[in-house]
């Protein structure tokens, strides 16, 4: 029925009419009602096998960030309830549920209601799961984070053609689905990220397990309630509830063909060989920025640096984790003024938040940066520490002088998560400096340059590891969801007997 509206979007305003009231209608599809969700009206989850909502046997209650009252019921699936989960993602085929030779058929008529989904995304999918349920469990700014469906599904499976060496030859390189996959995210943006890969997901072919941070998976079981309204076969992704430990038990039974890991670099390293290497990753991210020596309109670089430090509390694998500070020869640096000379120095913060009623458990702290000298930072015996990622409020602050961009270059390249940076210059020399002794994979460039950024326009992921993920574009959902397969037919005509040398 959505995908009927959906035809008609084109046709002028009144074509939404039905749209926006089908999917405005919380009842048909929402199981909880996000304005409403509190300790005494609190929400409850369930996994999702096979097609079936279920239920587990034991639950854990989660604490309201806002006030600490138990207000979600989630799933604390065990390792011994997994086998429905199990037999789901070995029933499917290595081939996919659809492909560009067996079933194409899908990604057109069957995915027709993705246009309807992405007017419902527009309408009322950022309203409901956004700005209500998803800011509940995890504050920031307005407009961090943006969801959409890229047009053009049967692209994505794009392939070429090569020419054979005689008549009836030819080779076409194929984008093939793995079949049977697992998809594992974080708590930090519950949204965005399990939607996005879970669409490409689904384009490719693939029929994935969906695990998603136990303290936000309400998130990602609300979106699946409305692909399900929407039209989405109810059985073409299994949701499961629980803790890490009970998704690896399944990735262990089950040997899905591909994973893909967003999360702490911990993990991430147990993941790829507890799966054989099987696994596409987007875990830490320490982060820099380089101030160039021509740094101007500092009221805003500063206020762009805050953003990518600070805002959503730090907790952001892309949030600016170490800034090199160009001070010039006159000593003179405006973001900084106050810049120690030497030793290591608490610049402001460090301090737990006071006046709230946020639950310890999550942790408030000021936002805090700490100053290092540069030469300090670079010993080995401090190195480590000092590029560690922490994931809250932290920055490390040092500053760099002319004849020192060697030094920066050498504390990039000592780093081991590559996933975005940040040259903060006009100065086109020093851009392509910096940019060609660099590997990170998302790198801004330019006065505005930045390290934080929802993927709107372009690919977000790392750089330098051939596990390396990708979100937010065409391309990324090609290497995640899919891998190259190569076809060559040879249909002839058959050469002649006399053609033939026999050995």
């Amino acid at each position: 029925m959505l995908a009927r509206h959906a035809r008609g979007l084109g046709q002028g305003p009144l074509a939404f009419g039905p749209l926006m009231q089908l999917v405005r209608n919380l009842s048909e599809w929402a199981t909880v009602d996000p304005q409403k969700l509190s300790g005494s009206a609190p929400g409850t989850c369930a996994n999702l096998v096979s097609g079936r909502w279920q239920p587990s046997r034991e639950s854990r209650l989660l604490p309201d960030p806002l006030n600490g009252q138990p207000f979600i019921s989630v799933p604390h699936t065990q390792p011994d309830e997994i086998a429905p989960f199990v037999e789901s993602l070995r029933a499917v085929p290595k081939t996919g549920l659809h492909n560009p030779l067996k079933n194409p058929q899908r990604s057109l008529t069957g995915y027709g209601w993705l246009l309807g989904l992405r007017t419902a995304l527009h309408l009322h999918l950022h309203l409901h799961l956004h700005l209500h349920l998803h800011l509940h469990l995890h504050p920031e700014y307005y407009g961090g984070e943006r969801t959409g469906i890229p047009r053009g599904v049967r692209f994505l499976a794009r392939g070429f053609t090569v020419p054979g060496d005689h008549p009836g030859q030819t080779s076409s390189g194929n984008r093939w689905p793995y079949g049977p996959v697992a998809l594992i995210t974080p708590f930090n943006f519950p949204l965005e990220i399990p939607a996005l890969q879970l669409m490409g997901a689904l384009y490719m072919g693939n029929k994935p397990l969906l695990h998603v941070d136990q303290r936000v998976s309400i998130v990602a079981e609300q979106l699946l309630r409305l692909l399900h309204h929407c039209g989405m076969p109810p059985a073409d992704v299994d949701l499961l509830h629980g803790p890490g430990a009970t998704c690896g038990a399944v990735l262990a039974a089950a040997q899905p063909r591909s994973t893909l890991f967003t999360g702490s670099q911990r993990v991430a390293e147990r993941l790829a060989v507890e799966t054989h290497g099987k696994v596409f990753l987007e875990d830490a991210g320490f982060d820099w920025k380089i101030m160039g020596p021509d740094v101007r309109d500092v009221d805003y670089v500063a206020w762009q640096c805050d953003q990518d430090a600070y805002a959503c509390s730090g907790q952001k694998c892309s949030a600016q984790s170490m800034l090199f500070a160009h001070r010039s020869d006159g000593g003179r640096w405006e973001l900084f003024a106050n810049l120690p000379s030497a030793g290591a120095k608490l610049l402001f913060g460090g301090k737990p938040l006071t006046g709230h009623s946020i639950p310890g458990v999550y942790g408030a702290i000021e936002p805090t940066a700490v100053f290092v000298p540069l030469e300090e930072a670079l010993r080995p015996e401090h190195f480590e520490a000092v590029t560690t990622e922490v994931f809250g409020p932290f920055q490390v602050v040092t500053e760099w002088r002319d004849g020192q961009l060697p030094l920066v270059l050498e504390a990039c390249e000592r780093m081991t998560n590559h996933l975005t940076a940040a040259v903060v210059s006009n100065d086109i020399n020093f851009v392509q400096t910096v940019l060609a002794n660099t590997v990170n994979g998302t790198t801004y460039a330019g006065i505005r340059a930045r390290t934080t950024g929802a993927p709107q326009n372009h690919w977000f992921g790392p750089a330098g590891d051939p596990r390396g993920a990708g979100i937010g574009t065409p391309e990324a959902i090609r290497l995640v969801w899919s891998c190259h397969r190569e076809i060559i037919t040879d249909f002839g005509p058959v050469p002649p007997a006399s053609a033939l040398k026999l050995s």
